[in-house]
């Protein structure tokens, strides 16, 4: 299906816009409440229930806001993520932070907010236009030069290397892996990238872009995955391939992938702190909606996670926030 975003018409309410707009009215809490729509790019990954949890710990500090969370079942789903958007328009939260799943397809809802006066966060992936209010994000570029670093490092600055990418039109993601790509021919010009595949943001086209690869590049020195799901599949797929020799470096955290990095399965993880993406992202909102004004522009800074300095306090902050504190109160 091909969306014509230039002649998008915020009347058009479709059967499934009303279904959203049915998920939204069922997270309101009062209507003396503010309620800030928060919608993310997908709702799978850990990284996203992080953000989700930071937002409700802000709201908790800020007595009379409400996070109203929907977002698409796939990252990969931008018709979907904008029926959600098109109908907190038409509930008439206060407030909309908005991930986009596509930096370009989205900019007609952005300026649309921008329009009518509605104040628009932009958390996580930057959008192609800059009339909203605030954007919270990591600094992904500096992330992905991150990764092309430590990779060097590890490889001796030579071998062969592919990446696990994730989707055209993401930018955060492309930013992590423009940043890695640039980083490398730098650092380690010697380093031969002989692939590069798109995971999509599934778990499993990830695992088997990843294993295709490991197949075709039996010589393989090392990895990049620029995200969860395509970290998750790289060393799925380096465990289903027993390539014990590859040294993949990864993006984002989970359980999974922090299992296999004190195993050793993974060398690094380049990880955001989403949490404190959904709490800043929510105070922003906030300010915004009190009469101030938020700091247009917020990157956080990413932290490259290693077995020798992840059971640090520092970094068990950014890894391990107490999701259950947040998530399991709300489902009550």
């Amino acid at each position: 299906m091909q969306l014509d975003t230039g002649n998008f018409r915020w009347q058009y309410l479709t059967g499934l816009t009303l279904l959203a707009a049915l998920a939204l009215t069922g997270c309101n809490r009062g209507s003396a409440e503010k309620r800030i729509a928060f919608i993310p790019k997908g709702q799978a990954h850990v990284f996203w229930q992080s953000v989700h949890a930071g937002a409700i710990k802000a709201a908790r500090e800020n007595p009379g806001y409400a996070v109203v969370w929907n977002g698409p079942a796939s990252e990969t789903d931008y018709t979907g993520q904008i029926k959600i958007v098109d109908a907190a328009f038409n509930q008439n939260v206060d407030a909309i932070c908005l991930a986009p799943i596509d930096k370009k397809i989205l900019v007609s809802l952005v300026e649309h907010a921008a329009a009518v006066g509605k104040p628009m966060i932009i958390f996580d992936s930057p959008v192609d236009t800059d009339t909203f209010t605030s954007q919270v994000a990591t600094d992904n570029t500096e992330g992905g030069r991150m990764a092309a670093r430590r990779l060097a490092e590890v490889l001796g600055k030579k071998g062969k290397i592919v990446e696990v990418a994730v989707q055209p039109g993401s930018a955060s993601t492309m930013l992590r892996e423009d940043g890695f790509e640039s980083e490398l021919k730098v650092a380690a010009p010697d380093i031969k990238m002989v692939d590069k595949q798109f995971g999509m943001a599934d778990f499993a086209k990830s695992l088997k872009v990843s294993e295709n690869m490991l197949t075709a590049f039996p010589d393989l020195d090392g990895m990049f995955a620029s995200n969860e799901s395509s970290s998750v599949g790289a060393v799925r797929a380096l465990q289903s391939k027993n390539r014990k020799g590859v040294k993949l470096v990864g993006f984002d955290s989970s359980p999974q992938l922090l299992e296999a990095l004190k195993k050793g399965e993974i060398d690094a993880l380049v990880v955001q702190d989403p949490f404190d993406m959904g709490y800043r992202s929510m105070l922003a909102a906030i300010n915004k909606l009190k009469g101030g004004n938020p700091e247009h522009i917020q990157n956080i800074q990413p932290t490259l996670v290693t077995r020798e300095n992840m059971d640090t306090p520092e970094i068990q902050a950014k890894i391990n926030p107490d999701l259950k504190k947040y998530l399991e109160a709300e489902k009550k």
